[in-house]
């Protein structure tokens, strides 16, 4: 039977992705760990995250969740969700700038208070579904239609122009990266576990990916 380990660090959407990982493969365990064994040993891991990304990298660094992140994103299917998307890159300026893993090069910016699009003002937070384009091929993406809507809570945001990395574009007075990816890693901005068929679909994808493209 196949192993999924959310890691538990305190801060995230743990129960509700771990039900929606149930829903989509039954015949999966499901696990809502801190216990770093249980994580080495599971055949795929999710880093979940909600709140601000000082207080998640404190809990990461204070729990050696970042050590454990480095390690085992080497040889299984890795999913970032949210902030733990962000937590996977460089830098963020969010909290007046704030080291991250640094499993991908790019920074973390914030929206702005004066965000508009086409001369209307937007709010901050990005709050809600917006269409993901599909920038790359990818098994995550399998039976999701390209520019499907997925749902959004985030102040900051991970830059698209000129992102190597990028799998997946988004538009809220910015181009975004709703999703990035490498080897077998895969990262996504918008919520999974919230965002309904195309969620689950993804979610499901997930737990049938081998880690290769």
């Amino acid at each position: 039977m196949k192993t999924v380990a959310i890691i538990d660090y305190g801060m995230g959407n743990l129960h509700s992705a771990k039900k929606a990982v149930e829903h989509v493969a039954p015949d999966t365990t499901v696990l809502v760990t801190d216990n770093a064994d249980q994580i080495r040993e599971a055949d795929r891991v999710i880093l979940p995250g909600v709140g601000a990304i000082r207080d998640c990298m404190a809990e990461i660094r204070r729990l050696g969740v970042d050590t454990l992140v480095r390690e085992v994103s080497q040889d299984r299917p890795f999913l970032g969700i949210c902030v733990g998307m962000q937590a996977l890159m460089s830098r963020s300026e969010e909290n007046g700038g704030v080291d991250c893993i640094d499993l991908f090069p790019s920074q973390v910016r914030y929206f702005g208070d004066n965000l508009t699009e086409n001369g209307e003002r937007l709010k901050v937070p990005h709050m809600g579904w917006n269409e993901v384009y599909q920038t790359i091929e990818h098994p995550l993406w399998h039976n999701i239609p390209n520019g499907d809507r997925f749902y959004f809570v985030h102040s900051y945001y991970v830059e698209a122009e000129g992102n190597a990395d990028i799998a997946g574009r988004s538009r809220y007075g910015v181009d975004l990266a709703a999703a990035v990816a490498k080897d077998n890693i895969f990262a996504a901005q918008f919520h999974p576990e919230k965002s309904a068929r195309a969620g689950l679909q993804l979610l499901k994808n997930f737990t049938d990916w081998t880690g290769k493209c």
